[in-house]
């Protein structure tokens, strides 16, 4: 599927998830999380670049994982991303749905 943000043309699948990473930025970023009725903050970017360096090192994105990574409090994350934190942080960050996500 194709949708239009940022005045730019990206591939995405169902959910919304986008399928081609490298049509991802920050203009996007900023657009999505609009979407979800989030504001970024630094934080919210920190959340995002710490879920970018996993993506690229091919490691599963868990709940778990990111309260391990000292990013992040698990009371934060839920704080900067209400309503399913993992699955709206990932749909922000322009990768795919963990599979850990329902």
């Amino acid at each position: 599927m194709k949708k239009v943000i940022a005045q730019t043309e990206i591939n995405v699948n169902e959910e919304g998830y986008m399928t081609e990473f490298s049509q991802w930025t920050k203009e996007i970023c900023e657009c999505l999380a609009d979407e979800q009725g989030i504001c970024m903050t630094e934080k919210h970017w920190e959340v995002i670049d710490y879920i970018h360096e996993k993506h690229n090192g091919d490691e599963a994105l868990t709940i778990r994982g990111i309260k391990k990574s000292g990013v992040i409090n698990i009371k934060e994350f839920y704080s900067l991303f209400p309503g399913g934190p993992l699955k709206k942080s990932t749909l922000i960050a322009g990768i795919p749905k963990p599979k850990s996500c329902i």
